[in-house]
């Protein structure tokens, strides 16, 4: 796509796809120009190992931008503090710590925040490491315990109908053990990020439907992933183990990286949050009736008994994408960044990473009385699981 200029919009275009693509992310000054960088990255370029570095993959989680987008953009405009009003799981405030920038997020899911206090807190790792020896040990003693299997706890009297129907029954029960284990320990969010994760993989459902699971398998299936028979999952006692030490191991990747820059995590809704001066925003809003964030991760809030306020997540699926959705969707989103805008300093710039395919964000930014600085289209060609089609990603820069 051919750059051009737009009275509206500024810059816009990217750099042809066959182009080479821009990887020295370390080389961004507030000289650099956007427009002149090429951000369509191929598996080769930039390969999964780097989009997933350290606790960018403690828990899987759709939706999330690449990280190396988020430091283009910190290197770029150097804040002193910068602001995600849609945190997710916390991409932008993790690359600010790193590049020793302040920075504050908020996100309506409690399982969101959860995450990204995990992912930025600062850890005593002796003590961490004594305690997941710990934890392990109590786990393997119960359940290589002949009363683990002679008395099973009552399941169906103890949890919800989603955990009865999602689960195998040693499953559960190892989930529920390990849930009861860590509930004293120091640093217990750590493990509830663990238990979460192993609770994802340990579903009954296929091995290549992960992120939108449509029923509890049961019986052998043969996996696309795979391309062999599979049996449907009956325990949980291996991803809590696997995942408890490539969680730590993640953690002190991280610790050698991050800086001394203060993070802070709110849980709340973008629309009304007071959000501290900024100079910058950066975030990936959610889209038009795609995700439901609460539904994405619901074994969370099942195994942790975390609140849930699906009502106020804005463009989610289950609200469609009717005229009416998308309207709502409009209203909403404008209501966000005009909050975020009275803590946003004269001059300053949003970010806003989004796949616009219906060219809301210029309606957007007409009700905010925004100039479009840089519009900018790059290619999505890393695809997960059985997806394969061309999408489209807008990096939109804003000035107040």
């Amino acid at each position: 796509m051919p750059q051009k200029m737009n009275r509206s919009y500024g810059v816009t275009g990217n750099p042809q796809y066959e182009a080479p693509p821009f990887t020295d992310f370390a080389s961004v000054t507030p000289d650099t120009p956007l427009d002149k960088l090429n951000l369509n990255w191929r598996e080769k370029d930039l390969p999964e190992r780097q989009r997933t570095k350290h606790v960018h993959k403690l828990h899987p989680y759709l939706g999330k931008f690449v990280p190396q987008l988020v430091e283009i953009f910190l290197r770029k405009y150097r804040p002193r503090r910068v602001c995600d009003p849609f945190c997710g799981s916390g991409t932008t405030l993790v690359e600010a710590n790193c590049l020793g920038i302040e920075s504050v997020g908020c996100d309506i899911c409690e399982f969101n925040c959860l995450l990204t206090k995990v992912k930025v807190a600062r850890y005593d790792f002796h003590l961490l490491r004594r305690e997941i020896i710990k934890v392990l040990g109590q786990l393997h003693e119960a359940c290589d315990s002949p009363l683990f299997g002679s008395q099973r706890r009552d399941v169906s009297a103890q949890v919800s109908p989603y955990l009865r129907t999602w689960y195998a029954p040693e499953a559960l029960q190892q989930l529920l053990l390990f849930r009861d284990i860590i509930s004293s320990t120091h640093y217990a969010p750590v493990f509830q990020v663990i238990l979460s994760r192993a609770a994802r993989s340990a579903r009954l459902t296929t091995h290549y439907e992960l992120d939108f699971p449509k029923a509890p398998i049961t019986e052998p299936y043969y996996c696309y992933k795979h391309r062999r028979i599979c049996q449907p999952i009956k325990q949980a006692l291996t991803f809590l183990v696997r995942y408890t030490w490539d969680t730590y191991d993640r953690l002190m990747e991280y610790q050698r990286l991050r800086t001394d820059a203060p993070t802070t995590v709110i849980y709340g809704d973008a629309r009304n949050v007071r959000f501290p001066p900024v100079d910058l925003v950066i975030t990936s809003p959610p889209y038009v009736g795609l995700i439901d964030y609460h539904e994405q991760h619901r074994y969370a809030y099942e195994l942790l008994g975390l609140p849930v306020h699906e009502h106020l997540e804005i463009g989610s699926a289950s609200q469609g994408q009717s005229q009416a959705a998308i309207q709502k969707y409009l209203d909403d989103m404008t209501s966000a960044f005009q909050n975020v805008l009275r803590s946003l300093k004269s001059g300053g710039r949003l970010v806003v990473i989004i796949h616009d395919s219906r060219n809301l964000y210029d309606e957007i930014a007409k009700r905010l009385g925004l100039r479009v600085e840089y519009r900018l289209r790059r290619h999505v060609n890393r695809r997960t699981g059985r997806r394969s089609t061309d999408f489209f990603e807008d990096v939109i820069v804003w000035q107040v």
